[in-house]
């Protein structure tokens, strides 16, 4: 009997990483979206070379968490959404800052600075997981179920690159 996978198709490549599935979305020469995918997906070969590119290179990061990507991505999102999202990318690899701490470096509010969070395209490539609340992990993903398997991601995914486990309570700026 053939499973049906819903939702499958919507990819151009689904990966089985250390933390669970990871869906890549291409439209001719660019990445158009990463995700984190639900456990129930199925791997899914890259269709196209974009697709391969981003494949090889999330797979690299989850061999070396000092890999850097360089991935053609889709231009999306606000100013004010990039400008978060710069601010993030530079935060260094093992290190986390606070919503706050983002907010205060670039002067916002801590939710707005948690909204753009949520709404980040290329997760892994812009790190939003380095990003945490002032009192524990936070939210992630557009979810903060403690229970729910994007908080199990992010904790992987800090743990990966070397994040002390009360890394959230540091105060140093950007």
């Amino acid at each position: 009997m053939t499973r049906i996978q819903q939702g499958s198709a919507l990819f151009s490549a689904i990966l089985d990483v250390p933390f669970g599935k990871f869906g890549i979305r291409t439209a001719g020469a660019l990445v158009t979206e990463l995700f984190y995918l639900a456990p129930h997906f199925d791997e899914k070969a890259p269709q196209d070379k974009v697709a391969e590119l981003a494949a090889e290179q999330v797979l690299r990061y989850c061999q070396d968490p000092d890999f850097v990507f360089d991935l053609p991505l889709a231009r999306v999102g606000s100013a004010f959404q990039h400008k978060v999202w710069d601010t993030i990318a530079a935060i260094p690899r093992g290190s986390v800052r606070t919503y706050g701490e983002v907010a205060r470096h670039i002067g916002s509010a801590p939710r707005a600075v948690g909204q753009a969070c949520g709404a980040n395209w290329f997760p892994l490539v812009i790190p939003c997981h380095r990003v945490t609340a002032a009192n524990g992990l936070g939210g992630f993903s557009n979810s903060d179920d403690q229970h729910s398997y994007h908080l199990d991601i992010k904790r992987w995914l800090l743990a990966h690159e070397g994040a002390s486990e009360y890394a959230w309570r540091q105060t140093t700026l950007l």
